[in-house]
């Protein structure tokens, strides 16, 4: 006789994720505004308008819910980004153009105020949580380069971009768009104006183009 069927996990209710999704996003917030050491969990629940009993039946404690925070905001990041990179999955005629825009929009997404604060939470915690480095990082600057390089492994087989090293291209484009925003935004204390971003996005893709960018046949 056959074993009747193990049961189906159940899923959680929708509420209860609804709910578990507000008090992440209002414990980033208000670990951001006052560091790990000086927030409440009390002032989550408020800001999350929830009663405090009920943070403490999503999150065992202060230090699981940052944690649980700062990885759902890593992952919201990520989703962001590599978003912004499927714009190279059709880029048109004119690449330049194309890699631009995507280099804008990194950019941006770079100075934005939840990107800045993600990274100064993580930094600033590091001797007490460092294996969040490797969580953050794995899930922004890692995946994104590996989204980044699979675009551009499809422009080297389609003849966009010289033949090369994908994840290597990618590290680099990456590299020419962050670096001058750190130190002209010196480390996210200065705002970048609309401008400024511009500038700092055509100047990377230049450069990144000069190296890999496919030979364009003389015409006579």
């Amino acid at each position: 006789m056959a074993s009747a069927p193990a049961p189906a996990a159940k899923t959680p209710p929708r509420g209860r994720i609804d709910k578990r999704n507000a008090i992440l996003a209002a414990a980033f917030d208000v670990f951001a505004t006052h560091g790990y050491a000086q927030t409440l969990v009390q002032q989550i629940a408020e800001a999350a308008g929830v009663a405090k009993p009920t943070v403490y039946n999503h999150f065992t404690d202060k230090e699981a819910l940052f944690r649980a925070s700062l990885t759902a905001e890593a992952e919201a990041v990520m989703r962001k980004n590599i978003d912004v990179l499927d714009r190279l999955r059709s880029p048109g005629d004119d690449l330049r153009a194309a890699l631009s825009e995507v280099a804008l929009r990194l950019a941006r997404s770079c100075c934005d105020k939840r990107s800045r604060s993600l990274r100064w939470l993580t930094y600033a915690q590091v001797a007490r949580f460092p294996d969040l480095i490797e969580v953050v990082q794995g899930c922004t600057s890692l995946r994104i380069s590996e989204a980044l390089a699979d675009r551009l492994s499809r422009l080297t087989v389609s003849g966009r971009l010289r033949p090369c090293d994908p994840e290597l291209a990618a590290e680099q484009l990456l590299a020419l768009i962050t670096g001058p925003l750190e130190v002209r935004s010196r480390l996210g204390t200065r705002r970048i104006g609309p401008a400024e971003l511009r500038e700092l996005a055509d100047a990377a893709v230049d450069t990144f183009l000069h190296a890999y960018g496919a030979e364009t046949p003389d015409v006579d």
